[in-house]
């Protein structure tokens, strides 16, 4: 006697468990991947530009000779500062939107994940309705 609840691997569907479970986390990985790296990039961009900032400002206190050129060093101080309040703003921002980017394309792809998982659940059931109806024999 064989046991009707055995696995047969004949019957096991690849492309269903792709459907359901890998396509979904790799585009979920990739998504990953990309938000990431625009982050990176983003925080590198930032990063040498306060640098850069800082290396400038430190040039021009190594040129001050006098009274003179201190004073129009400290004056300049306050343009750099509201300049780099500006820059951590924008900077700020970016990665505010990233990150509601990456939540919206998450949203996005866990969708169509939960539709194709109640697709796939609809197609199997049917399946498996046929295939009892046309096992079962007919009662005449």
């Amino acid at each position: 006697m064989t046991n009707a609840f055995a696995f047969d691997a004949k019957q096991f569907d690849t492309a269903q468990l792709e459907s359901i479970f890998f396509a979904p986390a790799r585009a979920f990985a990739a998504l990953s991947v990309d938000f990431t790296e625009k982050l990176i990039n983003t925080q590198l961009e930032a990063t040498k530009a306060y640098a850069d900032i800082n290396l400038t400002q430190l040039r021009s206190l190594t040129e001050v000779k006098d009274a003179e050129g201190l004073k129009s060093y400290l004056e300049g101080q306050q343009q750099v500062v509201q300049d780099l309040t500006e820059r951590l703003k924008g900077d700020a921002e970016k990665v505010v939107t990233l990150q509601q980017e990456f939540a919206q394309e998450s949203q996005k792809l866990t969708e169509s994940s939960i539709e194709q998982a109640k697709e796939s659940a609809k197609e199997t059931s049917e399946t498996a309705t046929k295939a009892v109806k046309e096992a079962t024999p007919k009662a005449k």
